[in-house]
């Protein structure tokens, strides 16, 4: 059922963070479900890559940056370009656009990402828990990708895989917990916000 009270906005500018949140969740899982293991790497995920968890997040982060909110733009617009840069270093060597990026890369790529969210988790310190985590398992699944190329160990990959599941899943849930609390005009899903 369709809710009868509108909701209002005090800015007139929707929140943006679910948007992101989501896009950044439901690609985070798709991929991670192939890093675990369970199919292979296919145009599906490249094309969530582009389209939700690249654009959708660069559109979310524009938005924040209109809502005067430094994190949000920061964060959304940059996890949106690591999607499109991510697909682009898959598909570019594929087209002859350039050589397929060496373990070393790779390496190197993620772990400059992973450094990137552990600095964007201590400014979650000032937002709520589920930021925290989201942002915390984010860096663990940064560290663990990095020591799954490093070594070439498929267990750890794999292991990889599950724990970026987790993190994706805690996306989506304070994504949606960000369009239920507002659309009910409170706490439908908790965040565990920081006093």
């Amino acid at each position: 059922m369709i809710p009868t009270t509108p909701v209002v906005v005090k800015d007139g500018i929707a929140n943006p963070a679910p948007l992101g949140l989501c896009a950044f969740g439901m690609t985070t899982v798709l991929l991670n479900i192939h890093n675990a293991g369970f199919f292979e790497l296919n145009a599906m995920i490249l094309a969530m890559g582009i389209f939700y968890g690249g654009l959708a997040q660069v559109i979310a982060g524009i938005i924040e940056a209109k809502k005067n909110n430094t994190f949000g733009l920061t964060a959304f617009t940059s996890y949106g370009f690591f999607w499109l840069s991510l697909v682009a270093l898959i598909v570019m060597p594929k087209l002859g656009w350039g050589t397929k990026p060496t373990e070393g890369a790779m390496c190197a790529y993620l772990g400059i990402w992973g450094l990137f969210t552990f600095c964007l988790f201590f400014g979650t310190l000032k937002l709520n828990r589920a930021l925290q985590f989201v942002f915390g398992s984010l860096t663990l699944l940064f560290g663990l990708l990095v020591w799954g190329d490093a070594t070439g160990d498929e267990t750890i990959k794999h292991l990889a895989g599950y724990e970026g599941i987790i993190c994706g899943l805690s996306a989506i849930y304070t994504g949606i917990a960000g369009v239920l609390n507002e659309v009910y005009g409170k706490t439908v899903l908790p965040i565990g916000t920081v006093s």
